[in-house]
């Protein structure tokens, strides 16, 4: 089977976690070039970012802040797919998230994401690995400006979630396409005979109508998927999985500050700004209803005000700082006594929230 045959029965086999119209701009570039077809990488580029929406290109570093980019639709081995331009590969994203936690230079860890999500395989393994490392040092996603699907999937497992002004985040779910050649390949005067071993070894191929058993086994896998892809995203963010499910989780985008409310992301800021706090030395927020309190202040006269945040939607102060404003953290002290005050709710938001969870998993 020629090599551009295998990478379109992978794109057709595989559950993917990523923007229905992106997947479809996969299928065409891979089925054009399988056809006998070439486009320069500048042309698959327009493609990719024709339906992607413009993206930032550049790789920033800030202080001791490093940033790991997550550029494109997401697949396991970039090599599959090394003449597709565009692409991100979970291995390659790993390898570099793995460096910017070993290096001690490094004191915080930014996921710079811009991607419709991609294929299912490796991506469990990436936002778990992201998960587990919480608390070695900050680590902070900013949709810049979409983390849809499988990008929202790994940006969930961060510390925080930012989302830049204009970005969204989103779409949980999974879902698989089947191709029906059988009509198509008969109006040629084509007709393809497989010759197999093993009841199931050639259900689902696309030379023939899709049967209901066929079709029952991929929605199986489908669903299997959609409950790990809800129970990390419930983890990453501190929620039950019956809220993710019923809630933000049902394959939409959000915006960015309506993102904030339904608790899929902690603020709205730009990469720059995030990049500079963390450098400043300010944290991720936490994931378990903790409060923050700072104060932004008027170089112009002065004057100042207190913010109040928790879950990283804003309570008490002012939502937009201009550009004579900058941010200054309350005293350390003044913190945790005010953070002491917030202690009974948490605790009794954690244990409804293991519950919720425990009930969801014993369906």
């Amino acid at each position: 089977m020629h090599s551009y045959e295998k990478i379109l029965a992978y794109v057709r086999e595989t559950p993917w976690a990523i923007h229905p119209k992106m997947l479809a701009v996969i299928l065409d570039l891979v089925r054009y070039r399988a056809d006998g077809g070439r486009l320069t990488d500048e042309e698959i580029r327009e493609r990719i970012e024709a339906a992607q929406g413009e993206r930032q290109r550049k790789t920033v570093q800030g202080g001791a802040v490093a940033v790991v980019n997550v550029f494109g639709p997401i697949v396991q081995h970039a090599s599959m797919f090394s003449d597709i331009s565009g692409m991100a590969s979970t291995e390659a994203i790993t390898g570099n998230f793995r460096a910017a936690m070993g290096d001690p230079n490094v004191k915080a860890v930014v996921l710079n994401i811009d991607s419709p999500g991609g294929g299912v395989y490796g991506v469990m393994e990436l936002a778990d690995e992201i998960r587990e490392a919480r608390g070695q040092k900050p680590i902070v996603a900013v949709a810049n400006s979409q983390a849809a699907s499988a990008a929202y999937w790994i940006a969930s497992a961060a510390d925080e979630v930012v989302v830049t002004p204009g970005g969204e985040v989103g779409s949980i779910g999974v879902f698989t396409a089947h191709q029906d050649l059988s009509e198509a390949l008969a109006l040629e005067g084509v007709k393809v005979t497989l010759i197999s071993a093993g009841k199931y070894k050639t259900e689902a191929n696309p030379y023939a109508p899709l049967s209901d058993d066929a079709r029952d086994a991929l929605q199986a896998s489908v669903d299997a998927y959609y409950k790990e892809f809800v129970n990390a995203v419930a983890k990453g963010r501190g929620r039950s999985p019956s809220e993710v499910r019923n809630g933000f989780g049902q394959g939409r985008m959000v915006v960015a500050k309506e993102a904030v409310k339904e608790g899929m992301a902690d603020r709205v800021a730009t990469l720059d700004a995030t990049i500079d706090r963390l450098a400043r030395g300010r944290s991720a927020v936490s994931r378990s209803g903790a409060m923050e309190f700072d104060y932004v202040i008027d170089a112009s006269d002065g004057t100042w005000t207190t913010r109040i945040w928790s879950d990283g939607v804003l309570y008490g102060g002012k939502d937009e700082v201009t550009s004579s404003e900058y941010i200054l953290l309350v005293d350390d002290e003044v913190e945790d006594k005010l953070q002491a005050l917030a202690d009974d709710i948490e605790k009794k938001k954690a244990l409804e929230i293991e519950r919720e969870r425990f009930e969801f998993e014993s369906e």
